[in-house]
């Protein structure tokens, strides 16, 4: 439309506005009106590759121009460049500079007009000279809505940006809960089946049949276990929303610990990934305590307060030698991240006093 509204200015120009020809005056009227056209054209530049203060140069010796040819001309319509110009001022300029140059390119023209410069005054009214800076205010307007719409662009790209990064963090946040997950799982009891495995190797060339058949009972034990483990891992894992307290009857139960569960207030419906987790956090620590305080009593408390959920598992100490090994160091700090995820705490440490001294205790607290 820009382009469009400017040739029809230019051709319009061209086949009204006389004398225009080589010599006299006809050579003037020809050269105000290619700057003019110059002036006109210009208005295609973008922005951003005109400086300010050449903008500023270019459109006041414009106005000139405009102002020059309506007085030298002696018909036609050569009054279009100064309205077309002004409103391009409104645009391209700051709107203090574009009203003080609009104001100076109406003076200009109407004064022209007034004072009967040139031989085609008689043809429009001195006001139709001041007039020509009003469209300076289209010109502001078009530029306000342009950076409107450039700022509504911008924040959209960054509100895009944003949420990329938010699905990158939770991406790389649900394959940290994976890889702890898998850790739970593999790490313990892969760890276990490999240890009574290996036993049993050695053990066969003593040809205690006894104990091979016991430690190859333990590492089927340790299977059973893990399948066990890994249904709970993808429970999780397809968010699926478990019952915190059965699910952590089941759970002792299945680890040898009747009636270890002791549940304070009233229980509430909490969120499933808050249960999920400290389901998890219960798994490794009851995994914990079967490898590092075998035959030791475990006991887990899950308390219900007003604005939080505590579970707490202590064990006494082993009752049974502890089979050598080591863990992958990985378990606690698994718990912690979990925890932190939630907005909670967890505390783990060795039981320095009372019946369970010698043992350890973890205490998760996730606030509501």
């Amino acid at each position: 439309m820009q382009w469009a509204l400017t040739v029809a200015v230019i051709v319009s120009g061209a086949l009204t506005i006389r004398p225009m020809g080589v010599s006299g005056r006809g050579l003037v009227v020809a050269v105000l009106f290619v700057l003019n056209c110059a002036a006109l054209l210009a208005r295609g530049l973008p922005p951003g590759k005109v400086p300010p203060r050449a903008a500023v140069v270019w459109l006041s010796l414009g106005v000139l121009a405009a102002a020059a040819l309506i007085g030298v001309s002696r018909s036609g319509t050569g009054y279009l460049f100064a309205f077309f110009l002004s409103g391009h001022i409104g645009y391209r300029l700051p709107t203090r500079q574009a009203l003080v140059l609009a104001l100076a390119c109406g003076l200009l023209c109407g004064g022209v007009l007034y004072f009967h410069v040139g031989p085609g005054h008689h043809l429009l009214p001195w006001a139709v000279g001041l007039t020509t800076g009003a469209p300076v205010l289209i010109g502001i307007l078009n530029r306000v809505q342009h950076q409107a719409v450039a700022a509504a662009l911008s924040a959209a790209e960054s509100a895009e940006r944003a949420a990329r990064a938010e699905a990158q963090a939770a991406v790389l946040t649900e394959r940290g809960r994976i890889a702890r997950d898998v850790h739970d799982v593999l790490a313990h009891t892969l760890a276990g089946i490999n240890m009574q495995l290996e036993l049993a190797d050695a053990l066969l060339d003593t040809g205690d049949l006894e104990k091979v058949r016991a430690a190859n009972d333990k590492a089927h034990s340790l299977v059973k276990e893990s399948l066990k483990q890994a249904q709970w891992t993808v429970h999780a894992l397809r968010e699926d929303s478990l019952p915190l307290v059965e699910t952590l009857t089941a759970m002792l139960e299945s680890s040898g610990h009747r009636d270890a569960l002791t549940v304070c207030g009233t229980p509430v419906e909490i969120p499933a990934r808050v249960t999920q987790n400290l389901l998890r956090i219960a798994q490794e620590s009851l995994t914990n305590a079967a490898r590092h305080a075998p035959g030791g009593e475990v006991r887990v408390e899950l308390a219900f307060a007003a604005s939080s959920t505590a579970l707490t598992i202590r064990n006494r100490p082993a009752t049974r030698a502890v089979a050598p090994g080591v863990g992958s160091g990985m378990g606690l700090i698994g718990m912690r991240e979990r925890v932190a995820l939630l907005g909670g705490t967890l505390t783990a440490g060795p039981v320095t006093e009372g019946p369970d001294q010698g043992g350890w205790q973890v205490e998760a607290v996730i606030t509501r």
